[in-house]
C-alpha cells in the first residue's frame, strides 16, 4: 500500500483576506462596503490573522515528525565543521608576552581561539635551505668565487663539492614554496632575527636572563599541500604517500627530528651545534601543518651569531648558509632541523616564529546539567549547540567525588559498569546508556560538564592576514599568514533525510564501493564535490587486479589554481582518509587519490564565409561542460567517467549544439599517451583518468596543434662538502 502525503496550506495572510472578501458577493450581496474601515472587514482580517498562526502551525507537524524519524533512526544531523589556521605574533617587549591557550583571536567578528599558548619573544624567523645549483659557467666572476671557497677547504677540485644557493622561505617571495629535498645537507635552517639591528645583544641577554629562562621558542611549520600533477601515479612513493593508515598509526609522532642551535665555532672554522630540547611537537616530526616548541639554552655564551674572518669560508661545510646584510646585520642566532633516518622535509610553504595553531570554536564555561534519575537513557542538554565532541569534559558526583567519563560513539561494545555517554554535536544534547550498556548516573548524582568547546562554519575560512585581534588586548600584534581552511556548515534535516535509505544499508560502514563513494562525499570539512571508488585497484599496481585493496579518488569544490581541472590538497585527502580510516574494514587496504588529468586539445574548423568569432566562446564552453570532470557537468551530469575514452565524433555531437556550427567543416581531437606520442580522433584513458581539456581552437581552414615542448626535471649534483654560489643580483 502507497503512503500518502499530507497535503499541506501554506496560504498567507493577504491570501487569505482576499478569499474571505471575494466570498462576500455570492454569500452577502447585500454587503456592498469592502474598505479596511468597514467592521465587518476588520473581523474577517481577524480571522485570516488567526488562520494564518494556525496554519503555521499545522505546517510545522512534518518538520517535528522528520526529527522524530531522525531520532528513531539514531541518525544524527552532522555539526558544523570549525576552521583552522596558523597566526603568527609579534611584540617589542623584551622579555616577552605570555599568549595563554584558549586566548581568543578574532577577524571581523568571527572568533578564532587558541589550541595551544605561546610566548611571544621580540625576534622574527624564516626557514633557509641550501639548494642544489648548477656549477658556476667556467671564468665568470661567480666561478672564481665558487674556486676560492672550496680551495679554502682544501678541496682540490669540483668532484667533492656540492654547489648550492641559499633560498629564502617567505620573506622574498611570499607564497612560493622552497623544496627542502634539494637541499645539498637534507637540513632546515632557521634564521632567528631581530627587528633593527642594535636590537640583537639585548635581545640574546633578554632570553637567556629571563627568570623563566629557558624560554620556549614557537616555530610554526607549514607544508606545501599543493599536489604535483605530473607526478608518476604508478610509483611506490606514490602510493605509500596516499595510503591511509590504521587507527594503530595514531600514536606515531612521525620521524625523528633534531633541532640544534649554532652555539660556537672552532679556530679551524668548525661549527659546533647544541641539541635543543623539544618541548612539544604536533608536526609529527615536521611533515604536516603544527608548531614545534623548543625550549633555548639560557648560556648567553651558547646564543648567538659567530664570526667568521675569512669571506671566502662562509656558507661552505657545515656553516649556516649565507645571507643578504639586511638579513644578517639583524641575526640573534642560527637554528637547524634534519631527520635521524636521513629522509628530506619536502616542500615547505612556511616558517615563522612565534607561531600558534588557532581554530574557529569559542571555550563554554563549566555547566551544571542535572541530576541523575537512575533511569536508562538519561539525556541532558547543553547550553550551545555545534559542540566539538571530543572536547566535552564531563563529570559525575559519586561518593568518592567528582568522576570523569568517558564520551563514545555509541554503546555498542560498553557494559554495564562502563561510564561512558554520547554527544550530539549538532544538537548539544548529553545522553547516557540503558543500564546494560554502560552505567547510567544514579538517583541524585550531579552531573557537570567542567569543558567543552563549539563553534564551525564556512565562515571562518577567512583570507590570509584577516585575523589582527586578540582579547584582552596585550602589547603583542598579530596575523596569518594564509587563509584559513576546513570550515563547513552543519547539515539541514533535509541533507540528513536524503542519506536515511543508505544510512540503513551501511550503518556507518564502509563495505561497498557505493558507501566509499558516499561516505567521502559526507566527510566533515572536505569540502569534496565528486568521489569514485575503484575497488581492487592498487595505484602502484594499476593493471593487476588486488584482493582487499580500494582506492576512492576524490575531486575538490573549487581550486583556484585550475578551476577546469581541480586537484585537492593534502589537507582534504588527510581528511576523507581519516573519515573513511575509521569506517572501513580491518582487512581492507585503503588509498584515497586525486585524480589523473590526461591532456587533450580540440580544434574546431568552421567552414569559408561563416563567422569565427560569432560561435568561438560557445564553442569552447560546450565542449568544456562536455568534458568537465565535476557535477553538473559531463556527459550524463556527473562528470567525466573514470576511464571512459573521449572520442572525437561525440565532441563533434556536443559542439552541433551551438547555433552557427551547423557550418563545422571538421572537429580534430588530439591527445598524448603516456610515453608522449600523438593519439588522433580517439584517446584511450586508463582507469583512473580523465580527460584536461588543455585548448580549443575555432578557425577557418586547416588547422595544426602542437604538443608543446616537455619540461624536464632539473638535474642537480649532489657532493659531500657544501659550496655556495654566489649570484649577482640587479
Amino acid at each position: 500500500m502507497s503512503l500518502n502525503r499530507p497535503i499541506l496550506d501554506d496560504r498567507t495572510y493577504d491570501q487569505l483576506r482576499r478569499e474571505l472578501i471575494s466570498r462576500i458577493p455570492v454569500y452577502a450581496p447585500e454587503w456592498s462596503d469592502h474598505n479596511a474601515s468597514d467592521p465587518g472587514i476588520a473581523l474577517l482580517e481577524l480571522f485570516a490573522f488567526l488562520g494564518e498562526n494556525i496554519l503555521y502551525r499545522f505546517n510545522q507537524i512534518p518538520e517535528a515528525t522528520k526529527l522524530e524519524f531522525l531520532r528513531l533512526l539514531q541518525i544524527s544531523l552532522r555539526p558544523a565543521t570549525p576552521a583552522k589556521v596558523m597566526v603568527a605574533f609579534s611584540t617589542k617587549t623584551m622579555d616577552g608576552v605570555r599568549v595563554p591557550k584558549a586566548s581568543m583571536t578574532k577577524s571581523g567578528d568571527i572568533k578564532f581561539e587558541t589550541l595551544n599558548e605561546v610566548r611571544v619573544l621580540p625576534v622574527s624567523a624564516f626557514a633557509v635551505g641550501k639548494i642544489a645549483e648548477e656549477l658556476p659557467e667556467k671564468g665568470s666572476e661567480e666561478a672564481l668565487f665558487f674556486e676560492q671557497s672550496y680551495h679554502t677547504l682544501g678541496l682540490d677540485s669540483t668532484d667533492s663539492t656540492a654547489p648550492y644557493q641559499s633560498k629564502i622561505l617567505w620573506q622574498e617571495d611570499a607564497n612560493i614554496p622552497v623544496n627542502f629535498d634539494d637541499a645539498v645537507d637534507g637540513s632546515l635552517w632557521v634564521a632567528v632575527l631581530a627587528e633593527k639591528a642594535d636590537q640583537r645583544g639585548a635581545i640574546r641577554t633578554a632570553l637567556a636572563n629571563n627568570e623563566d629562562a629557558p624560554l620556549l621558542l614557537n616555530l610554526g611549520f607549514v607544508p606545501d599541500i599543493r599536489i604535483d600533477r605530473n607526478e608518476d601515479t604508478t610509483s611506490p612513493e606514490f602510493a605509500e604517500r596516499f595510503r591511509c593508515p590504521g587507527n594503530s598509526s595514531s600514536a606515531d609522532n612521525g620521524p625523528a627530528v633534531e633541532w640544534q642551535i649554532w652555539s660556537d665555532i672552532t679556530d679551524d672554522l668548525t661549527p659546533k651545534y647544541r641539541s635543543l630540547s623539544i618541548a612539544g611537537d604536533t608536526t609529527a616530526g615536521l611533515s604536516q601543518e603544527g608548531v614545534v616548541r623548543l625550549r633555548l639554552p639560557k648560556d648567553i655564551d651558547q646564543i648567538g651569531v659567530f664570526e667568521i674572518d675569512d669571506l671566502d669560508a662562509v656558507g661552505t661545510g657545515d656553516l649556516p648558509p649565507p645571507l643578504d646584510d639586511q638579513y644578517q646585520e639583524r641575526m640573534v642566532c642560527w637554528l637547524r632541523a634534519f631527520r635521524h633516518d636521513g629522509s628530506r622535509f619536502g616542500s615547505v610553504i612556511y616558517v615563522g616564529a612565534n607561531v600558534v595553531q588557532v581554530e574557529q570554536t569559542v571555550n563554554a564555561r563549566a555547566e551544571f546539567l542535572g541530576i541523575g534519575t537512575g533511569q536508562a537513557n538519561q539525556t541532558y542538554s547543553l547550553v550551545n549547540q555545534q559542540v566539538i565532541a571530543e572536547s566535552v569534559v564531563l563529570e559525575v558526583e559519586d561518593t568518592s567525588g567528582w568522576q570523569a567519563w568517558q564520551a563514545v560513539d555509541g554503546f555498542y561494545a560498553s557494559h554495564e559498569n562502563d561510564r561512558h555517554f554520547m554527544v550530539d554535536a549538532a544538537t548539544g544534547t548529553i545522553k547516557f546508556g540503558n543500564g546494560l550498556q554502560s552505567f547510567v548516573p544514579q538517583i541524585g548524582q550531579r552531573i557537570r560538564v567542567r569543558d567543552y568547546r563549539y563553534g564551525g562554519g564556512v565562515a571562518g575560512n577567512v583570507a590570509a592576514e584577516t585575523i589582527s585581534k586578540l582579547s584582552p588586548n596585550q602589547s603583542v600584534k598579530l596575523n596569518n599568514p594564509l587563509p584559513a581552511y576546513g570550515g563547513a556548515e552543519a547539515e539541514t534535516i533535509m541533507e540528513a533525510l536524503d542519506r536515511i535509505p543508505a544510512e540503513l544499508r551501511r550503518r556507518d560502514r564502509a563495505v561497498t564501493d557505493s558507501d566509499f563513494k558516499e561516505l567521502a562525499l559526507m566527510t566533515p570539512g572536505a569540502n569534496i564535490s565528486r568521489a569514485e571508488c575503484l575497488p581492487r585497484y592498487h595505484p602502484h599496481l594499476p593493471d593487476n587486479e588486488s584482493a582487499g585493496v580500494v582506492s576512492v579518488i576524490v575531486w575538490p569544490q573549487s581550486d583556484a589554481e585550475n578551476p577546469e581541472a581541480p586537484m585537492p590538497d593534502l589537507n582534504q585527502l588527510r581528511t576523507v582518509c581519516a573519515f573513511l580510516d575509521a569506517r572501513r574494514l580491518v582487512t581492507t587496504e585503503l588509498y584515497v587519490l586525486p585524480p589523473t588529468y590526461r591532456p587533450v586539445a580540440v580544434g574546431v574548423v568552421v567552414k569559408s564565409g561563416y563567422g569565427v568569432d560569432a560561435v568561438r566562446h560557445w564553442v569552447e564552453l560546450v565542449i568544456r561542460q562536455f568534458l568537465a570532470p565535476i557535477p553538473p557537468y559531463g556527459p550524463a551530469g556527473a562528470g567525466w567517467p573514470l576511464g571512459r575514452r573521449v572520442h572525437g565524433p561525440e565532441l563533434e555531437a556536443a559542439a552541433h549544439q551551438v547555433e552557427g556550427v551547423e557550418y563545422l567543416d571538421g572537429l580534430t581531437l588530439v591527445g598524448w599517451d603516456e610515453q608522449g606520442q600523438l593519439m588522433y580522433d580517439t584517446m584511450t584513458l586508463a582507469k583512473n583518468e580523465v580527460p584536461e581539456l588543455i585548448g580549443v581552437t575555432v578557425e577557418v581552414g586547416p588547422i595544426t596543434l602542437d604538443p608543446g615542448d616537455t619540461i624536464k626535471p632539473q638535474q642537480t649534483s649532489a657532493s659531500p662538502v657544501p659550496v655556495p654560489v654566489l649570484r649577482e643580483e640587479c
